[in-house]
């Protein structure tokens, strides 16, 4: 896997985020989100044009931001990914952040990390638990297709064109 792409301009440094198709500061816990974008699309085949980075959702009447929504062929977000900077351990706090998306979201997968831990879950709604996995899904996993979501669309390109 490449590393992501990196430079130095007026004395910050910047990490090329290969989502967003531009240079952002390079902080502890951006460097943890592009590993993850990175492992996501090389390593697993996620498509780039199906992950939303920094994404607002709305959340009880406020603006939150999501680090990573991956969306499966259907539009539908299939999966919160929580990144937090490597000395931040991944407590029931973090979790409890990323279920509170959920509520938004409703996806079936949530993954949380920091950069040297790693928590994946499946989230089983009708029994209001999270079972742990032992890896992430494969794409073709989050690919399991019920009807279209084009108003989910609709929504994520006025937010990206606004």
């Amino acid at each position: 896997m490449d590393a992501p792409e990196t430079r130095i301009i007026d004395g910050r440094q910047e990490v090329l985020d290969i989502v967003r198709r531009r240079y952002v500061a390079l902080t502890p816990e951006e460097w943890v989100r592009q590993q993850v974008i990175h492992h996501l699309h090389f390593q697993l085949g996620y498509p780039l044009e199906l992950m939303y980075v920094e994404g607002q959702i709305e959340l009880n009447g406020l603006t939150r931001r999501c680090d990573i929504v991956v969306y499966n062929l259907q539009m539908r977000p299939v999966m919160i990914v929580e990144c937090k900077q490597p000395q931040i351990p991944l407590t029931q706090q973090v979790a409890d952040q990323a279920c509170r998306y959920n509520i938004a979201l409703q996806v079936p997968y949530i993954y949380l990390t920091n950069g040297r831990q790693h928590w994946m879950g499946r989230v089983l709604a009708d029994e209001r638990r999270m079972e742990p996995l032992e890896e992430l899904p494969s794409w073709k996993t989050l690919n399991v297709f019920d009807k279209p979501n084009t108003d989910e669309l609709a929504r994520m390109l006025r937010r990206e064109n606004a």
